[in-house]
């Protein structure tokens, strides 16, 4: 089956503005330009340039044209779907490591969201993660769960992902996120595991995950460095 034209030309463009052929912030040809070079219609131009819109590796403006700003340094983490899923659904390679074994332990006094009663009366699970976006450390999450679910510390992990290690054993079900963003400088702790300098600005967001099981919540708090990765809320 033949390709369109108009998908034949996205791909091309996708490809050189991806290896630099096309810098950040430069022109692309205009929509003639285009057409008189590739041979094929305006129509078929102006469909591939939307989808490269789509794919966010361009934007449109009034009286200047299409300008190349590469989506690739991207990373949606504002969305409340897991790091893995967010990453893997990218054109990059995801991983993480925990800094230490997951355990057991009391809330803190001043826990960064207010817990329940029964919350504060059980304890929770802390998780202690390094996260990667192709071999590049971007983030440290610290995560926090009630301790009520069963034989959690024994259980293995789903494809590396929190949410689907709760769905696939517990069937839980993340639905909803409330989540405060500020900016902190990076302790020396940080800096070393984010290879980053102490100082240097993180931004900071502060996670409580809303479950289909009233009363369990699931919280965070994530530390990234944006050095080589800018953080949106955009999923494809």
């Amino acid at each position: 089956m033949s390709i369109p034209r108009y998908l034949q030309l996205h791909a091309l463009l996708k490809e050189q503005i991806i290896t630099g052929k096309f810098s950040e912030g430069s022109l692309l040809p205009s929509e003639n330009q285009l057409s008189l070079q590739h041979q094929i219609t305006r129509s078929m131009v102006r469909q591939a340039l939307k989808e490269l819109e789509k794919d966010g590796l361009i934007r449109k403006q009034q009286g200047k044209g299409s300008i190349v700003e590469k989506k690739e340094n991207r990373l949606a983490l504002l969305s409340f779907r897991g790091f893995s899923e967010v990453v893997g659904a990218s054109d990059h390679q995801a991983s993480s490591h925990f800094l230490r074994s997951p355990y057991k332990s009391r809330w803190g006094k001043s826990f960064f969201f207010e817990l329940s009663h029964s919350e504060k009366k059980r304890g929770c699970v802390v998780l202690e993660r390094l996260r990667k976006v192709d071999g590049q450390p971007v983030m440290l999450e610290y995560t926090y769960l009630p301790d009520v679910l069963p034989d959690f510390l024994d259980k293995g992990w789903v494809e590396d992902s929190l949410f689907k290690t709760l769905m696939t054993h517990y069937q839980l079900s993340i639905v909803s996120v409330e989540q405060y963003i500020s900016a902190i400088k990076a302790s020396v702790e940080m800096a070393a595991h984010l290879k980053t300098q102490a100082e240097n600005p993180l931004l900071k967001i502060n996670r409580k995950y809303a479950t289909d099981r009233p009363g369990f919540y699931v919280y965070s708090s994530l530390y990234c460095n944006t050095e080589h990765y800018a953080i949106s809320s955009f999923i494809e």
